[in-house]
């Protein structure tokens, strides 16, 4: 059962938002979220994989601290629901495994959205092509 008003966001896309100041196929798409007034959900692991994308990038001398703070107090301004159910941590290390994957953040992401039977929204062009041999059409790339 596939929920249109529903969407999960990996921290992939949340981390473009606030990276991509003109990226307008992103802003475009976030627009369009809170314009419909679309429910984002995420595992708890969000804010943490932000933020620590935020300060690898930092540490690297790519971002100042000052922007990372104000980048980090947008997104956790965001109306994301943190959903932290113990079940899916399992599913997560199935998924992982059955795909491949090399560790199982992303897998989370995708457990959550197979929980719910929505679409998974992600950045990351790695995970797409990971699932591209299994055919999962729950996980859209946002192209900018």
């Amino acid at each position: 059962m596939s929920n249109s008003l529903t969407v999960c966001v990996d921290a992939s896309i949340v981390v473009r938002f606030v990276l991509s100041q003109d990226d307008a196929a992103i802003k475009q798409l976030w627009k369009s979220w809170f314009a419909r007034e679309v429910r984002l959900v995420a595992p708890t692991l969000l804010y943490y994989e932000v933020t620590n994308g935020l300060y690898q990038q930092q540490k690297g001398g790519l971002l100042s601290p000052k922007f990372v703070r104000a980048a980090l107090e947008v997104v956790l301004a965001f109306p994301v629901e943190l959903v932290g159910e113990a079940s899916l941590h399992q599913r997560a290390r199935e998924l992982a495994a059955h795909f491949k994957l090399s560790a199982t953040y992303d897998a989370h992401y995708l457990a959550l959205a197979e929980r719910m039977g929505i679409d998974l929204y992600t950045a990351d062009v790695r995970l797409v092509n990971a699932l591209l041999p299994f055919k999962v059409d729950r996980v859209k790339l946002a192209q900018g």
